[in-house]
């Protein structure tokens, strides 16, 4: 047995995260752009729409990586004192990466355990009701 796949033959979370692979069958086709799910796996057809992953890890890790960029922005000009443009140069598109990178994988984590758990909306231990 492969070390990044479990018993049921798919791949283990954080590996099919961050390189966008099915949860079903482990393929690559989760993304179908840089942030956005594809509608379904070109190779086994599992639907990725059921799963509603939202935009929750979004504002939580932009503070998160904001915080980080800051912290290391502070430290920067305490230590070198860097003219305003190479703060610009260099914190800008390290950001963007940052958010953007985070959020492809949490949002890869949040669909890929939600299938794992088979959660669905508005149930508890498989009951429907009270």
């Amino acid at each position: 047995m492969n070390q990044t796949e479990n018993t049921k033959g798919q791949p283990d979370v954080l590996p099919a995260a961050l390189f966008g692979l099915c949860p079903q069958c482990g393929q690559k086709t989760l993304f179908a752009n840089l942030t956005k799910f594809s509608d379904k796996c070109r190779a086994c057809g599992l639907d990725f729409s059921q799963y509603n992953v939202g935009d929750g890890p979004a504002a939580f890790l932009t503070l998160i990586v904001g915080a980080v960029i800051l912290g290391l922005a502070l430290a920067v000009e305490a230590n070198f004192h860097p003219p305003i443009w190479v703060h610009i140069l260099l914190w800008v598109p390290l950001t963007v990466a940052a958010v953007v990178g985070s959020l492809r994988v949490s949002k890869a984590i949040l669909l890929i355990l939600e299938h794992r758990n088979q959660a669905r909306e508005g149930t508890i231990d498989g009951s429907d009701g009270p």
